[in-house]
């Protein structure tokens, strides 16, 4: 009897001092930050993305364009992803490269397409920079190597033009952590299965790139910024082996070259 009382007043005990720790948190606080880093998310991609629309050529070629968003559309579909949040811009620009900004932009090299032997490579890359997107990769990386005071304060006019531009070819030039790349890989090769595309193909881009320096080194950002590409290489395969499905292409083989022939023009 006195066992059983005892018990009951332990949990008793624990309820109560459960709910009042909950009590304690500030709630309407933790939620005011997070609109706060929305609201600063937002503004930051329309920050950033301005500045590369103003100092870069983007791509308005209607085969091009519409080509590109058949493969997102496809990933999205397949992965329940909102196509609305990426919004894809794709600059004319040698460099293999592509990277997000805050808010769903999506930037797309043209020098990368032309790179890539066949459209499962291209969409290997595009899954990767989409996982930094819907893991929210890319505000974790400026706030921690800018801060949130400084995002924030970029956002309400209190920083300068070449504080915002600095930050934003950050997005574009410097790696993640190691450990958010993996993540990106991982989801990545997940989106590629869910949308039936071969993620060996995005293996062997990483892979291809990775060895392939020697003339084109100032060309290659998006290995540079992705360091130990072998490696992932590796891994992406071993992830993928066991989760084969029935690949299919998104593009038909005429489309895709259409596109090629369209970027060298």
């Amino acid at each position: 009897m006195n066992k059983t009382l005892l018990q009951g007043l332990i949990t008793v005990l624990l309820f109560f001092s459960t709910w009042f720790a909950f009590t304690q948190i500030d709630w309407i606080g933790l939620l005011k930050v997070k609109k706060i880093t929305d609201k600063t998310e937002q503004k930051l991609g329309d920050l950033f993305w301005d500045i590369y629309q103003k100092s870069e050529k983007e791509n308005k070629n209607h085969f091009v364009v519409n080509s590109v968003d058949r493969i997102v559309s496809k990933i999205c579909t397949a992965n329940e992803i909102d196509k609305e949040t990426i919004k894809v811009h794709i600059l004319e620009k040698e460099d293999v490269n592509a990277f997000a900004l805050p808010n769903g932009h999506l930037i797309i090299y043209s020098g990368l397409i032309s790179a890539s032997e066949n459209q499962d490579e291209l969409s290997g890359v595009i899954c990767h920079e989409m996982a930094h997107i819907q893991l929210n990769h890319v505000m974790k990386k400026l706030a921690k190597e800018v801060g949130l005071s400084v995002l924030i304060s970029m956002t309400t006019g209190n920083n300068g033009s070449k504080a915002i531009r600095e930050t934003a070819k950050t997005l574009s030039s410097s790696a993640f952590d190691r450990s958010l790349e993996k993540e990106a890989d991982i989801k990545a090769v997940d989106y590629l299965i869910k949308a039936k595309i071969n993620p060996e193909h995005f293996s062997n881009f990483l892979y291809k790139l990775s060895i392939d320096k020697k003339d084109t080194e100032e060309y290659l950002t998006w290995i540079s910024t992705h360091p130990d590409s072998k490696e992932r290489a590796q891994y992406i395969i071993e992830y993928s082996k066991n989760k084969k499905t029935n690949y299919e292409n998104v593009l038909s083989t005429e489309t895709w070259n259409q596109l090629k022939d369209e970027l060298k023009e």
